[in-house]
């Protein structure tokens, strides 16, 4: 009777064990989503990735990626090195995960032949400002997938990955926009060659989303404030020199009217006696 009483006290504790592992799973369920059907520009995607319900990670890009490879020369000896290019399509698959200060979303496509794999953490910088970056990217690729490698020599799989990278950095709670190109080289397993990954029309953000499928405030690249000087830098000067001439104009009228009023005094001496 002992025993039958310690074996149930046994099953009671592994189900409620189980229950304590399984509610964390249940409080924190991850799915992702591809929202690239909402983008006006064909080249653009935007994916998503949801916890419990609400947004907490969304990335708006286009991307173009450069992969060298090797094929084999017509003399059958020799191999030379030749470069695909393609884009990232909107139809992708998603997964990621999210948290305080580490998330991270992948990209897959063809039946993972390739996928991109974007990490994000936040960290407090100088003066206990707070930021986010993206601190790693891997990129997947198969040359064995014949529709953007030809003829590739030994094809398989590889990885390129970037090294300590700090992309990207934007002050928590904002989200990163940038309409100019942002390039990445990712250093690959296939014999140390360099993969260009190029991001373009951007609006990512990781962390502390204002709601669901919202953005926070926008923290523009520095590249897209400087163009936009660069655009309002002779309308400011056009403005500023129309109004020199104005102002000139103005001064020289006043001018012209103030001395025409004056009398004409004689410039002989003599003549003031018949005044």
């Amino acid at each position: 009777m002992e025993s039958a009483r310690l074996l149930l006290l046994a099953a009671l504790a592994v189900l409620l064990l189980a229950g304590a592992v399984a509610l964390p799973a249940v409080q924190a369920e991850q799915e992702g989503e591809n929202l690239s059907g909402l983008s006006t520009n064909p080249d653009k995607a935007i994916f998503a990735v949801r916890e419990n319900g609400t947004t907490c990670l969304m990335v708006e890009f286009a991307v173009k990626f450069l992969v060298p490879y090797d094929v084999l020369a017509l003399n059958g000896i020799d191999l030379i090195t030749e470069q695909a290019s393609f884009t990232l399509p909107r139809s992708a698959e998603i997964e990621g995960k999210c948290g305080s200060t580490e998330s991270e979303i992948h990209i897959s496509w063809k039946n993972k032949a390739y996928t991109l794999r974007i990490y994000f953490s936040k960290e407090l910088r100088d003066k206990g400002a707070e930021v986010w970056k993206i601190s790693k990217v891997q990129f997947v690729y198969d040359t064995s997938e014949t529709s953007h490698f030809i003829n590739a020599y030994n094809p398989g799989k590889h990885t390129a990955s970037t090294h300590r990278l700090s992309a990207l950095v934007t002050p928590a709670g904002h989200s990163f926009v940038c309409l100019a190109q942002q390039t990445l080289t990712l250093i690959s397993s296939d014999h140390q060659k360099g993969v260009t990954m190029s991001m373009y029309d951007i609006q990512i953000q990781p962390f502390d989303m204002a709601s669901d499928f919202v953005f926070g405030e926008p923290y523009k690249c520095i590249t897209d404030q400087r163009e936009r000087l660069e655009e309002t830098l002779p309308l400011i000067l056009g403005f500023i020199l129309a109004l020199i001439i104005v102002i000139t104009l103005t001064v020289y009228h006043f001018h012209l009217k103030l001395t025409a009023t004056q009398p004409q005094l004689p410039r002989d001496r003599s003549m003031y006696k018949n005044m």
